[in-house]
């Protein structure tokens, strides 16, 4: 069986106990002075990639790559606490990549460093497009299995099974191959203190997206970001008759 050399791309953005604000000017979430951590998607990346080094399987090398601001240093050092072996990290301050320019610097990577398996959350909690490990499968011309929540890897072949409405579906190709996972896929580790300090001497290298011949330029314009309408509360009723009539009253019946 080929060594996996796996990649596992990670998002730094706001924690998802934190209640996002629309800034003043109302053209993207406010994210001063907010708490930041992980993509919970990412997290389940992580933990599978680690995972198929703890079945026993030929890992060889598992590399954790973020492209973002400075403060993406963190996250990339928490991966490897979780067990990667070591990171990636494209800084860029000024401009929040969209999904197809991430899928290029990471077709950039996986070449570069001879990737033969890419995991990744299935979407970012921050824009939820669910659009990436899509157009890398597309750039790469790889067979992808998305939504994952189960991986076996056998040789060449590897099994996805993934939910979807009525029940489950099963996936199978032959590496190499994208998969996106999903919540039910595992339970991530926490890392322990002893693996914090050894993170920080895992090798992290730092690259700007020159290094890989992207541009980063925007294809999309955010025209304006609003607050969804609050939600009316709910009425009680004493009984059926009264459901029927106020179910009447609103059209509903």
């Amino acid at each position: 069986m080929t060594g996996l050399r796996i990649l596992v791309p990670v998002k730094r953005v706001i924690d998802y106990a934190v209640k996002p604000r629309v800034n003043k000017a109302q053209t993207a979430v406010e994210t001063t002075g907010v708490k930041h951590s992980m993509n919970p998607f990412d997290e389940l990346s992580i933990e599978e990639a680690v995972r198929l080094r703890e079945r026993k399987l030929p890992v060889e090398d598992i590399l954790a790559f973020s492209a973002g601001p400075a403060k993406s240093q963190d996250i990339l050092r928490t991966a490897m606490a979780m067990g990667a072996d070591r990171a990636i990290h494209v800084v860029e301050e000024k401009a929040e990549l969209e999904p197809l320019g991430v899928a290029k610097v990471l077709a950039k990577v996986v070449e570069e460093e001879k990737r033969n398996l890419v995991i990744l959350g299935k979407q970012s909690i921050d824009d939820d497009a669910n659009q990436t490990g899509q157009m890398l499968a597309g750039l790469l011309n790889w067979p992808q299995a998305t939504s994952a929540s189960k991986v076996e890897i056998d040789g060449e072949n590897c099994t996805v099974t993934r939910e979807v409405d009525g029940g489950v579906e099963t996936l199978r190709a032959k590496l190499p191959m994208i998969i996106t996972t999903d919540l039910r896929l595992n339970e991530p580790r926490y890392a322990s203190l002893p693996n914090i300090m050894k993170a920080k001497k895992k090798p992290l290298v730092k690259k700007t997206l020159a290094d890989y011949g992207i541009d980063g330029a925007k294809r999309l314009k955010t025209v304006k970001v609003i607050e969804p309408p609050a939600r009316k509360g709910g009425d009680k009723v004493e009984d059926v008759d009264g459901m029927i009539k106020k179910l009447k009253e609103l059209g509903a019946i």
